[in-house]
């Protein structure tokens, strides 16, 4: 099972993570926003070993910190392809959806879910049954498709074809609020509930 230790940080509390199987293992680090200190120091205290830096999206509050912590860990960013072309970071390996990126006995699949941004995707550990979501899906609603790349029809289609499968048993860490699984997300998420009854939202 992975071990997840999350980060709320910066102005608007953004949800960054470090995930791992084991101390003094490989992890991986999701979405830093801000303050590259808080993740090398946790880092260092389990003896963990950055294997990359996983981003869900491309906005400056989950990537904020990602260059300087590639630096201190000498680890690789990766990032979906459609948002790594506009990205004015650095990007050294570009993600496709279903890519399968390992993680000890465990991995983490890229679902390409498209609406905040076009490259938006989600890491889902079926294993785990764990899926950290970005600026996709929250507990009580969902990511804003009004700003540059994003799109309502994208989103709309991707939480119907695409989170909508996700099981009752799969818990969600979004990049903002609270983590719950996806029968909190159905019983409370009015926005998530308006799409799938074709309704919109």
């Amino acid at each position: 099972m992975l071990k997840i230790k999350r980060f709320m940080l910066g102005p608007i509390l953004e949800d960054g993570y470090v995930v791992y199987e084991n101390d003094g293992e490989l992890c991986y680090i999701i979405d830093p926003g801000y303050e590259p200190g808080g993740y090398i120091s946790f880092v260092d205290e389990h003896s963990l070993k950055p294997a990359g830096i996983l981003l869900t999206h491309l906005h400056g509050d989950h990537t904020g910190a990602a260059d300087a912590l590639k630096d201190a860990f000498g680890c690789v960013t990766m990032m979906h392809e459609q948002d790594a072309f506009v990205y004015k970071g650095v990007i050294d390996v570009m993600l496709k959806d279903g890519d399968v990126i390992p993680l000890g006995s465990d991995s983490l699949k890229v679902i390409h879910t498209p609406g905040h941004t076009k490259g938006s995707v989600c890491f889902l550990s079926e294993k785990s049954k764990v899926c950290f979501t970005g600026d996709t899906v929250f507990d009580t609603d969902l990511g804003r498709t009004d700003l540059k790349g994003g799109s309502e029809q994208d989103m709309v289609r991707s939480i119907r074809n695409v989170v909508d499968g996700f099981a009752n048993d799969i818990h969600i860490y979004p990049g903002h609020e609270g983590d719950c699984t996806m029968k909190y997300v159905r019983k409370f998420n009015s926005e998530f509930n308006a799409i799938v009854s074709g309704k919109g939202r």
